[in-house]
């Protein structure tokens, strides 16, 4: 497991590439952060990822620059459908499709925000698969182009009160498509179950009250979810 720096459209950026034990080659993720960034908490599910044989590499899109202008910058690349953030992902994918350890299959990951580039990118023919969590966008006109999407496996929390909806929203789209899928709204839960940040005591009791907790029965299912998708659409 190491740190590196890939070639994108705007310059070098690093990225935390994880790599499997054993002879490969192994089909590819892009690991996508959430508005944390490339955190402790991304970095244990790159790890995971290969783990689970995938060689998985995840950007650090806040990292270039000067940090709080690279945060809006990406959320503004979310919401335009294009822009550096879009280009140092679909960068990602190229670095790993060209590395001679990696099969012709290569998918994407993403939370929050990541998962909103997972769904924005979709359709565009980047990935062989996406599992977007709790992927957020911007308003229903976005959601049309997702009939076209490659297969996609999608986790939300029914108490996420930014994403009300959207799990019924993309599986009718998805549907409409004919786009194999797995999508599916777990009750109890609400955004970023799947993301145990490790906060000290007293940011827990915050983050339970906004609606932000990890959990983990959910989070095992969804992940057991992804990597079943995953066997079926990168192997």
């Amino acid at each position: 497991m190491f740190d590196i720096t890939y070639p994108a459209p705007a310059g070098p950026l690093p990225g935390y590439l994880a790599v499997p034990v054993g002879p490969g080659p192994w089909p590819g993720v892009v690991v996508i952060h959430d508005a944390l960034g490339l955190s402790t908490d991304i970095k244990r599910i790159t790890d995971r990822l290969a783990d689970a044989g995938y060689l998985a590499l995840a950007p650090a899109l806040f990292r270039r620059g000067f940090r709080p202008r690279c945060v809006v910058s990406t959320l503004r690349a979310l919401s335009a459908g294009g822009g550096a953030a879009v280009d140092d992902i679909v960068a990602a994918q190229k670095y790993l499709a060209t590395d001679a350890r990696c099969t012709d299959k290569v998918g994407a990951v993403g939370f929050c925000m990541g998962g909103g580039f997972c769904l924005l990118l979709a359709p565009r023919g980047v990935f062989d698969a996406v599992a977007p969590n709790y992927g957020v966008l911007n308003n229903d006109s976005d959601y049309p182009p997702l009939r076209a999407s490659c297969p996609t496996v999608a986790s939300y929390g029914a108490e996420d009160r930014m994403l009300r909806g959207a799990a019924a929203k993309l599986e009718a789209v998805l549907s409409e498509g004919g786009v194999p899928r797995d999508v599916k709204e777990y009750e109890g839960v609400g955004h970023s179950f799947m993301n145990d940040f490790q906060l000290p005591a007293p940011l827990r009791l915050i983050e339970n009250v906004a609606g932000l907790a990890y959990s983990e029965p959910e989070a095992e299912d969804a992940w057991q979810r992804i990597l079943t998708f995953f066997g079926q659409h990168l192997a």
